[in-house]
């Protein structure tokens, strides 16, 4: 929807209908709800039942749905089942990934690489591919990607999350070209350090690997940072409710950092 100069911004996205992969939980939960208030309907899929069962308890509205959207079939399951009751997707949120070994190079599993590509890059490719139809035919929409700060920054004992975390932001960029001509906006988050326990995971084992505290290292990540501090799942869900709504009509191809300026992923 184009604005016009004199209007007033506006986050509202009733009527329209969004997915979120991994969406029951950290912050694809926070995605979820922020949707929710905006007034979207929303489909989640995730691998953690509990985790489903519980939004569904404490979010009745939504949509729930037991996918791994490395595997075609179930992708495509996903969306017959979307097909069937909205006919159409407006939104795509490509939120699932997992971070993938904490190892050097030469110590990396080839079956760690291989699983770590076939959730973050195999699995938004999937996606995508089955939402664009069903999009087209919502007359255009938005796709977000989740990439990272280390998606434009290296990231040592991190090869297979850096490497996919890049190769997202080449796919945002291609498909904003591509989509475009068909209303299809098409960005890239790029979260820094985030708070929670899956971020808490990451420094244990980078701490492990320098023998030092998780404290020690979550400081040593934070002087890395411009403002010193992490940021939280509601950042990352409100700057996705933006671009999604009427306020970011013209904003497609973009790499969008929230990350309170991760100035390097070096230690």
């Amino acid at each position: 929807m184009d604005v016009t100069p004199n209007s007033p911004i506006s986050l509202d996205l009733t009527g329209q209908f969004a997915l979120v992969t991994a969406g029951a939980q950290g912050i694809g939960l926070a995605i979820t709800k922020a949707l929710l208030a905006q007034g979207a309907e929303v489909q989640v899929c995730d691998i953690d039942t509990q985790a489903l069962a519980k939004v569904k308890q404490e979010l009745p509205a939504v949509h729930t749905r037991l996918t791994d959207i490395s595997k075609e079939v179930e992708v495509s399951q996903l969306f017959s089942e979307i097909q069937k009751r909205w006919g159409k997707l407006n939104i795509l949120v490509n939120n699932a990934g997992i971070a993938g070994p904490t190892a050097k190079i030469e110590d990396t599993l080839l079956k760690d690489w291989q699983d770590t590509v076939d959730v973050n890059l195999t699995g938004s490719f999937l996606c995508a591919k089955y939402a664009v139809p069903l999009i087209k035919h919502a007359n255009g929409g938005s796709i977000v990607n989740i990439s990272s700060a280390a998606g434009r920054h290296g990231f040592p004992l991190r090869t297979p999350y850096s490497a996919t975390k890049f190769a997202v932001i080449g796919l945002t960029q291609t498909w904003a070209m591509e989509l475009g001509p068909d209303n299809i906006r098409v960005n890239a988050i790029l979260p820094g350090i985030v708070q929670g326990p899956r971020q808490d995971r990451v420094l244990s084992a980078k701490a492990a690997s320098f023998g030092i505290t998780l404290d020690e290292m979550r400081e040593r990540a934070l002087q890395r940072v411009s403002l010193r501090r992490m940021v939280s799942a509601h950042d990352i869900a409100s700057q996705i409710v933006f671009i999604c709504s009427s306020a970011g009509s013209n904003i497609t191809g973009q790499s969008l950092s929230v990350d309170a300026n991760v100035e390097t992923l070096v230690q």
